[in-house]
């Protein structure tokens, strides 16, 4: 992968002190709206995990929290529009507020599939917080309630976000550029 890093150069989008800013005041909002009871975050993998770590540390109220790992991407940049579920939840949702926890929504593709997943696992409510929104490549709709960052129409890796599973490290969000474009 070293030599396919060196393909590419990053410049910051957004830096860790903005992200980490949002990312207190979206716990803040969360906690708010769930007042009487404990919220279900079920962060989807890989990309979502630092987000989720750092969201479920800024909700000042009972959090648990599980993972899926679903795939529309493989090793490209761009969605294949087939999503494979490659990892299902531990923990039963039913009669439980779900929180789905999304590194970015694109294409809306992922978050619906998984969407009509867990409605029939019978919760109580479910809704989507994503740190990254790219509306302008929306194939299906999908409503996000907690959104950190709207972000224009450009492949970006870092904070758990990465292009064939490299740059998830960077701290800040990042636009992935090629050195030598075509």
């Amino acid at each position: 992968m070293e030599q396919d890093q060196q393909q590419y150069k990053t410049r910051v989008l957004i830096s860790n002190e903005v992200i980490r800013k949002r990312i207190d005041e979206l716990g803040q909002q969360i906690a708010k709206d769930y007042p009487s009871g404990t919220i279900h975050m079920v962060g989807i993998l890989k990309g979502a995990c630092i987000f989720l770590s750092d969201l479920v540390r800024a909700v000042p109220a009972p959090v648990k929290f599980d993972f899926m790992a679903v795939s529309s991407y493989g090793r490209g940049k761009t969605s294949s529009g087939e999503v494979k579920l490659a990892k299902d939840l531990d923990m039963s949702l039913e009669g439980m507020d779900v929180l789905i926890v999304e590194d970015i929504v694109d294409t809306g593709v992922t978050l619906t599939y998984l969407a009509h997943v867990l409605q029939q696992r019978r919760p109580r409510s479910i809704q989507i917080a994503a740190l990254l929104d790219k509306p302008s490549r929306r194939m299906r709709p999908v409503q996000v309630k907690y959104v950190g960052f709207t972000i224009p129409d450009e492949f970006v890796v870092g904070y758990g976000l990465d292009y064939a599973e490299d740059y998830r490290n960077l701290p800040d969000i990042c636009i992935l550029d090629p050195v030598n474009p075509a």
